[in-house]
């Protein structure tokens, strides 16, 4: 039993799922200190509220929070479209370069040049008229 969970904690996928993890929890806390550091107060010389996270409303004694929610989104925003553009781009383009040649595949039948008859791609001679041509090869 201990035998097999090696073989399932050293195969390839766990791990490589494991280390993804790590790098996105740090890679989170990166973009969400730019979030907070940076841009929520780009946005707010803008707008003028200097912390999203005090924002609030009250409806009968209850006091609904929506500034940290704010926040989330655009930390949320921020981080899909960092991964987009310099993760998830880069390696789609990168990918494209190098996926091999799609095989063209070639048709099961050819016309006969002489009475244009379908016949099998790889016939040597038509089935029907008799002439003789070249077949057509992969």
């Amino acid at each position: 039993m201990l035998k097999d969970f090696k073989k399932f904690v050293l195969r390839g996928n766990v791990v490589d799922l494991a280390i993804a993890v790590v790098i996105g929890a740090a890679f989170g806390a990166v973009v969400t200190s730019m979030v907070k550091g940076l841009i929520t107060p780009l946005i707010a010389a803008i707008g003028g509220q200097p912390d999203f996270s005090r924002l609030s409303f009250t409806i009968n004694h209850s006091t609904f929070l929506y500034g940290d929610f704010l926040n989330a989104i655009v930390s949320f925003l921020i981080l899909s479209a960092v991964i987009f553009f310099f993760v998830v781009a880069p390696l789609n383009k990168l990918m494209s370069h190098m996926k091999p040649g799609e095989e063209v595949e070639t048709p099961a039948e050819r016309q006969c040049p002489e009475c244009l008859s379908a016949i099998p791609a790889a016939a040597k001679r038509c089935k029907y008229c008799g002439s003789v041509s070249k077949p057509t090869h992969k």
